[in-house]
């Protein structure tokens, strides 16, 4: 089969090798062309490097290309993968940086919360470029698949105002299901369930194990007696046992969507878990990707080595991207969880909602299952996030500040920490200090610096409840050369 599958950021090198090695896992797809495009020309000639190596190493008829120039990458492309980070780790450091200064401590700020919904304001106007360029330059029909977050919200921009077909691809709810698996003692394979929610809030609403229906005392004997998830997972726990579901999402993350875990810093450390970021660790994902970054630069000939090896080696990993192209393009039926826009599939979310569900792919395209109820609880915690997505979505179409400020006022922890008057003073603040990735907020910019010249809200300088430093690459090193 010959088809053109575009990556855009696929300077996201370690992500890119991973999508494509899974592809050419496909015996059909040996002749697929890979069209790699990113603003960083570095970064695009590492990853142009590596995926040359395993297609040269792997005797594959496959074709190669690499191009700043995003129009020409996606120029007939049947499917195109998006993984950017707009604004990079720079950006990033003021999603975490400026709530602390307002007493909002979040993990990882790539959601919702004050971090993700600005992430968001970056992110969709040039989401709707993409979706510009996949109307006017790809295959008719092609398929969008968004890996980049925030997901709903980026899903949420190109399914409303990008006229195109897309859907959003996480790994969360295939992570949490290998924890379920191992708390009941049964291999993955033999694990069924329906899992149901919005990204990064999604339910475990039905689990069989080995076909028998698993019930919530069940799971939470499981978890609390785990050796490792009874001390990393404690929201995750708390969660479950009050709401009898257990969600997706890491400890980490899911503190900083509830309104009730990081609320008071001395509140902080009974919830989290140090031993590694993704458990609740302040700004934990800022340092973790800081950290791999500068890693990367140093270690890329190790990297481009590891691309020798043939593709036999490699275990086809569990992200969705492969599947549902193989689906699409054989006709072998894949099911797997997706974000789409709601319409009917949880009947107590909103219509407009991108929520993230089952579904079943084969040569007619991604069909949802339709007529899921959440449980009470968890439908009350989603809805809340949508409204904060939806008045997000809304902000940054129109780069309306005060929609802006509405949003991040409505989101659950910010609501918990922050008075109305710091929410102003801390978007005005956000805006300004990334008003270069804000093009819908250049008229909003010079009347925010005119408030913060006259702020009264007090800020303190705080590196939260639990900061670590960022590793140079020699201690990072040491630690690797440790392990082995």
């Amino acid at each position: 089969m010959s088809f053109k599958v575009a990556i855009i950021g696929a300077g996201s090198v370690g992500f890119t090798k991973t999508l494509i090695s899974d592809l050419l896992k496909v015996p059909e797809f040996a002749d697929v062309e890979f069209a790699l495009t990113d603003i960083n020309a570095h970064n695009l000639d590492m990853i142009h490097q590596i995926i040359s190596s395993i297609v040269a190493v792997n005797n594959l008829p496959a074709k190669v290309t690499a191009t700043t120039n995003r129009r020409e990458a996606l120029s007939g492309a049947r499917y195109i993968m998006s993984c950017v980070r707009v604004g990079g780790l720079e950006a990033f450091a003021t999603d975490v940086n400026i709530p602390l200064k307002y007493g909002v401590d979040q993990c990882v700020g790539d959601t919702i919360c004050a971090g993700g919904i600005l992430y968001g304001q970056r992110n969709i106007p040039v989401i709707l470029d993409f979706c510009k360029d996949i109307r006017e330059v790809a295959e008719p029909g092609a398929l969008f698949l968004n890996y980049a977050n925030p997901m709903a919200m980026n899903t949420w921009a190109a399914d409303l105002y990008g006229g195109v077909d897309v859907v959003g691809l996480c790994h969360g709810v295939q992570h949490g299901a290998h924890q379920i698996a191992q708390v009941l003692g049964v291999d993955d394979r033999d694990l069924d369930y329906v899992c149901s929610g919005i990204n990064h809030q999604t339910w475990y609403i039905d689990i069989r194990a080995k076909g028998r229906k698993i019930e919530a005392d069940e799971l939470i004997a499981g978890f609390e007696k785990h050796p490792v998830y009874s001390k990393q997972e404690k929201v995750r726990i708390d969660v479950l046992k009050r709401f009898g579901v257990y969600s997706t999402e890491s400890n980490g993350h899911l503190s900083e969507y509830l309104p009730w875990y990081r609320k008071r810093p001395e509140e902080i450390s009974r919830w989290i878990d140090m031993s590694d970021w993704i458990h609740g660790e302040t700004g934990g994902y800022l340092r973790h990707s800081t950290e791999r970054r500068n890693w990367f630069e140093t270690d890329f000939p190790k990297f481009k080595a590891e691309a020798t090896k043939l593709l036999s080696e490699h275990k086809r990993t569990t992200e969705h991207a492969s599947y549902i192209i193989e689906a699409r393009e054989t006709g072998r039926t894949y099911r797997g969880h997706f974000n789409r826009r709601n319409n009917g599939i949880i009947k107590n979310l909103p219509a407009d909602a991108i929520i993230e569900s089952p579904g079943f792919v084969d040569r007619f395209g991604i069909n949802m299952v339709e007529g899921i109820e959440l449980p009470i609880a968890c439908a009350a915690t989603c809805s809340v996030s949508i409204s904060v997505q939806r008045m997000s979505v809304e902000a940054a179409m129109t780069g309306n500040i005060d929609m802006l400020k509405l949003a991040v006022l409505h989101d659950p922890l910010v609501g918990a920490i922050c008075t109305p008057d710091e929410v102003w003073q801390m978007v005005d603040e956000m805006v300004v200090a990334q008003a270069q990735w804000l093009p819908q907020y250049a008229d909003a910019v010079p009347a925010a610096e005119a408030r913060l010249e006259k702020a009264t809200v007090k800020t303190r300088d705080w590196a939260g409840a639990a900061r670590k430093v960022v590793r140079s690459v020699e201690e990072l090193r040491e630690m690797k050369g440790a392990h082995h």
